[in-house]
């Protein structure tokens, strides 16, 4: 694995092992078609997959409206004040990310969609060979994120959710409710997971 800038230096909440484990997925999933990812945030998840897709020759669609989660806003548990944008009171990760992507050279990989995942959905019709759900983690907007894009996975493509807590006591239950989802759907094989990213296999 050959990424071009430290991910330490790139905020994001992504365990390294996660990451490469994304990497992985990408690569094999990106000779069969384009992957996407939802939430990219700064761009950490991006590095990882996007390197992934780059050694393959594919392309991944990187989706954030990048003006952050619930969590992100102010006054929240993860708000960043190095994100916000005092002359719009929004916070706004696209900056950050464009960073990533040029320090990286992974702009000839990465196709940014800078909007939300119910809007880009509305015209989806491209079959995809990855989806990683990382977006918001309320329950509506993972279960937004969920119905619209694992339709899209090609036979064989992959389904990626990241934070996944069986225990309440350990994290937020909306992306551990959508993989049950996925589970309990008989379109997906479980496959073995990598510390909170759930994996499956659309059959």
């Amino acid at each position: 694995m050959q990424l071009n800038v430290d991910p330490d230096q790139v905020k994001g909440f992504l365990d390294p092992l996660e990451g490469e484990r994304l990497y992985d997925l990408a690569q094999s999933a990106a000779q069969f078609g384009p992957c996407l990812e939802i939430g990219s945030y700064c761009g950490k998840s991006t590095l990882y997959i996007g390197a992934g897709v780059k050694a393959s020759g594919g392309v991944l669609f990187a989706l954030d409206h990048h003006r952050g989660s619930e969590e992100h806003q102010m006054g929240e548990l993860y708000h960043d004040p190095e994100l916000y944008d005092d002359t719009l009171g929004k916070m706004d990760s696209l900056p950050a990310f464009r960073r990533t992507l040029a320090n990286a050279e992974l702009e000839g990989h990465v196709i940014a969609l800078i909007t939300t995942s119910v809007l880009a959905g509305r015209y989806w019709q491209t079959p995809l060979s990855m989806v990683f759900i990382d977006g918001g983690h309320s329950m509506a907007a993972a279960l937004n994120d969920y119905r619209i894009w694992s339709r899209h996975i090609k036979p064989g493509g992959y389904l990626a959710i990241h934070d996944i807590f069986p225990d309440p006591k350990d994290g937020g239950q909306a992306p551990y409710s959508i993989y049950q989802l996925a589970q309990a759907s008989g379109q997906f094989e479980t496959l073995p997971s990598t510390q909170t990213l759930g994996v499956l296999r659309r059959l």
